[in-house]
């Protein structure tokens, strides 16, 4: 009998899209973009990545609304011109056997003007720009009070996930992840320490999730069957009286009844007085737990920062995916490195050949 491959090379099915391992480039935010379009810079980013041979590549936290960037310099796909620069790099992705993820963001009461400099935080939005808005007048630590969504404006940001994930699927995008963590407005609308809302949107778990499901729900109708439909979820606040792992996990339970085919495991981002315990892989208990609750795949990021490491969260059961930024990029080539040292079939573009890792395949 031969040896078993690795699991981080094992490939995996979410509806009708096959990966070809279970290493992922995670969603990080660039600060390039102008008018939220994409450009020279996301083109040469995202496609190391695809040559490095990762098996999604994610685009940063992609606003469905220009009120919902992060900064201004942020990417959007709010409008038809923005899809088609993006589709200009899946192209490049694609071209490469690789797929193509994009993360739809709002970000809420969290939104800035500009982007985080040497010595300052982000610019708050009173500086100029847009007004931010979350669930309830509740502001996070010293950025300005957002204004309350109404109803009707809730309603309007269903459909721009609705309409942004359309002009994905238009643009060649093979997967969507709604980002419902990191203290962004579907997480806000999540925690109680956010959400203080007393009609159908807030009073209890259930009216916190409605958001986020009826989002879902729109995104799945959107694309319907063609594409899976990933959702970012924080499992803890690490704050008293937030979210812990036990509320997030019912969260994802939903979801799975709503047609998300993963679910990925990252924690905080909410509340500025978070005690996260940042350490390597400090996410996987928090996933493990929730891969025991769920039976769709589970996704994990934070610190995991070599093969080994990878391979072990796998073979552990701590998740099913593993999502990578910072070794990817320090290392393009990640990947193939990844291969080299466990033993993957992974093959190096031609372009490449003579820069093989020893132990990659021919």
């Amino acid at each position: 009998m031969g040896i078993a491959p690795p699991k981080l090379f094992e490939p995996i099915t979410l509806g009708n899209l096959t990966l070809a391992h279970r290493l992922w480039v995670a969603p990080m935010c660039q600060y390039s973009a102008t008018d939220g379009m994409p450009g020279e810079w996301h083109l040469a980013h995202l496609g190391s990545f695809a040559i490095g041979r990762a098996a999604l590549v994610m685009t940063e936290a992609t606003a469905v609304l220009p009120e919902g960037r992060i900064t201004s310099r942020d990417t959007g796909i709010w409008n038809d011109a923005q899809a088609d620069a993006w589709a200009r790099i899946v192209r490049f992705i694609h071209s490469q056997g690789v797929s193509a993820g994009i993360q739809l963001a709002h970000a809420g009461r969290k939104a800035s003007v500009h982007p985080p400099q040497e010595g300052r935080g982000a610019v708050p939005v009173d500086e100029g720009g847009w007004v931010s808005r979350g669930p309830a007048a509740l502001p996070y630590g010293a950025l300005p009070s957002p204004a309350p969504l109404t109803v009707d404006e809730i309603e309007q940001v269903v459909a721009a996930y609705a309409a942004a994930a359309r002009r994905a699927r238009t643009a060649g995008f093979d997967l969507i992840e709604i980002h419902a963590a990191h203290g962004y407005l579907l997480h806000e609308f999540l925690s109680p320490l956010s959400n203080s809302r007393t009609d159908s949107y807030g009073s209890d778990e259930t009216g916190r999730r409605k958001l986020l499901v009826n989002v879902v729900d729109a995104v799945r109708f959107a694309v319907d069957d063609a594409l899976p439909v990933v959702v970012r979820l924080s499992a803890s606040d690490w704050v008293p009286g937030g979210l812990f792992v036990r509320e997030t996990a019912e969260t994802a339970q939903t979801l799975e009844k709503h047609g998300v085919d993963l679910v990925s495991v990252s924690s905080g981002g909410n509340d500025h007085r978070q005690d996260i315990p940042v350490r390597p892989g400090y996410h996987v208990p928090l996933s493990r737990l929730m891969r025991e609750q769920v039976s769709i795949p589970v996704g994990v990021a934070g610190l995991i920062t070599s093969p080994q490491q990878a391979e072990t969260v796998l073979v552990g059961d701590g998740a099913d995916v593993i999502y990578v930024a910072r070794q990817f990029l320090r290392e393009p080539t990640f990947a193939l490195r990844a291969a080299a040292e466990l033993g993957g079939k992974l093959a190096w573009p031609i372009q490449y050949g003579m820069a093989k890792y020893a132990g990659s395949i021919p």
